[in-house]
């Protein structure tokens, strides 16, 4: 399977796909790591991961750099991320030698944004919330992804109720039908933890403090074991949650001993 996906858009020279061919690869691809080769050898360079730097993150990216070290990654950096998350990025760059590509908001619109309506604008109403998520984080992710023929996320199965039913390979119809790629979409947290054992991976440290979903600092807040996976995000505007994440609990607190941390220097912190 390769270049009978070949159909490309005239703008962008990006690689379209049918249904019926997504159909096909998710009924022949059931794993992770055939799901990444199979994404190395037919879609590279014109892929990558995009990286908000939660657990599912460094996972994936562990995967990947060791069927392709030459794997784009790319982040969006809307300029109100909390500290760990840069720390994070660093860390990661250096561990791995890796270029993370990172995504900035058009200046003058977040001028524009702050000027009429301030710099905590979302606290005052869900319209000006998504405003400043637009500016700051979908505009630049659609000016990206309109250069790719598919992108790779860190999504699972059991994070929501809405995706519940997510595929390995799906048409992103959000933007231009090109192709997004769900590797460890069956994967259970409990694996994501062993895997970031086994392998002694360094995380965002924001995981131990009770953040298992990981946005803007003014916009996240650590949620409670039981509480919904996104109940910190928005917290001041949920009446309703969207799904339960009752298995949540911090890494180490759970997971990884403390002199495990210790004897890892990419885990200092």
């Amino acid at each position: 399977m390769g270049n009978q996906y070949k159909t490309n858009n005239s703008k962008y020279n990006v690689t379209k796909f049918t249904q019926d061919q997504v159909d096909e690869l998710n009924s022949k691809i059931k794993t992770t790591n055939e799901a990444l080769q199979w994404v190395s050898d037919n879609l590279h360079p014109q892929v990558a991961k995009a990286s908000s730097f939660g657990a599912e993150d460094a996972v994936v990216m562990d995967i990947m750099l060791k069927i392709n070290p030459k794997f784009r990654f790319f982040t969006l950096d809307t300029g109100r991320l909390p500290q760990e998350t840069y720390d994070i990025m660093d860390i990661l760059r250096k561990k791995y030698d890796i270029s993370i590509e990172v995504l900035f908001p058009d200046t003058e619109e977040v001028e524009n944004m702050v000027r009429d309506k301030g710099m905590n604008l979302f606290y005052e109403s869900i319209e000006n919330r998504k405003l400043c998520c637009d500016i700051r984080k979908v505009h630049p992710m659609n000016k990206m992804l309109n250069t790719l023929d598919g992108w790779i996320t860190g999504l699972r199965r059991d994070q929501t109720k809405n995706r519940e039913n997510v595929s390995i390979f799906q048409l992103d119809h959000g933007h231009g039908g090109i192709l997004k790629i769900n590797p460890i979409v069956d994967w259970t947290w409990d694996q994501i933890q062993e895997y970031i054992k086994k392998n002694n991976l360094p995380y965002n440290s924001l995981l131990d403090k009770g953040f298992p979903s990981i946005g803007c600092e003014p916009c996240t807040r650590a949620i409670k074991p039981g509480e919904d996976i996104r109940a910190g995000r928005w917290w001041w505007e949920q009446e309703g949650n969207k799904g339960v994440w009752p298995s949540y609990r911090p890494l180490i607190g759970d997971l990884l001993c403390q002199k495990t941390v210790q004897s890892n220097p990419m885990v200092e912190y």
